[in-house]
């Protein structure tokens, strides 16, 4: 029992030191091909958020008539979800920025789960600029679903849409905490910036959503997903999928 109690006391301490960042994420740095899309930096900061902006073929010469502000997961690329999104928004004539977050793929900065809200500002202020008047929509993946209701919390969108929505610091808890008294669970949730509290946040947007909800989820339980979907405070339309939480879904 002794032994238990001791194992219990180092998940502590290391929860404290920042487990969330390395529990939560999983950057990578190393070069990635990003095909039909190109490089943008965007001023974070002391430092550079990459952005990789692609047009569906809809879009041929013209100019885009909307932009999608793009967010993925915590262990996905924007180098290799762009072709994804290209496609799921291939009929419409759209602009999509997709963002790498602080320490993912050539952004500056270490991955942390407190520098990605404002690097999701960020790129939001950089794709404003770009529009002008013109509507932006949030696409969001998993982890970016949070960052995606925290900048539509804050700015102006024309809709969303949200993949597998996970309301972080609940399923911390609801998945992980039992096999350690919930003591661990609970100091890893609590390290979860209020910022990406999604239940909240969904509570505070009025745009228009579509929720896209795995019902096989692996990692993301439907009923955490529906968690956020019943706090969402605009109208929104529901598509179910049958798969896991990473099957691909496109138009």
């Amino acid at each position: 029992m002794g032994r238990f109690f001791q194992a219990i006391g180092c998940v502590v301490f290391c929860c404290i030191a920042g487990c969330a960042d390395r529990f939560l994420l999983y950057p990578s740095t190393y070069p990635l091909a990003a095909p039909n899309a190109s490089r943008v930096l965007v001023r974070m900061g002391n430092g550079w958020l990459e952005i990789w902006v692609s047009r569906p073929p809809a879009l041929k010469d013209t100019e885009p008539r909307a932009f999608v502000l793009a967010l993925s997961g915590n262990g996905t690329r924007a180098e290799t979800a762009s072709p994804v999104l290209t496609e799921r928004w291939g009929k419409l004539p759209v602009e999509i920025w997709t963002v790498n977050y602080p320490g993912y793929g050539g952004s500056a900065g270490s991955a942390s789960l407190t520098s990605i809200p404002p690097a999701g500002l960020a790129a939001y202020d950089a794709l404003r600029a770009r529009a002008g008047v013109r509507p932006i929509c949030i696409d969001g993946f998993s982890l970016g679903t949070t960052v995606g209701l925290y900048v539509a919390s804050h700015r102006p969108v024309a809709g969303i849409v949200l993949q597998n929505p996970p309301p972080l610091r609940e399923l911390i808890l609801g998945r992980y905490g039992w096999w350690n008294l919930w003591i661990a669970a609970l100091i890893v949730a609590e390290q979860v910036p209020s910022e990406l509290d999604s239940i909240q946040n969904a509570g505070n947007v009025n745009a228009p959503a579509v929720f896209i909800l795995a019902n096989d989820d692996q990692y993301v339980a439907p009923s955490f997903q529906r968690r956020v979907v019943d706090a969402y405070a605009g109208p929104k339309a529901l598509i179910h999928y049958p798969g896991g939480h990473n099957a691909r879904v496109a138009g």
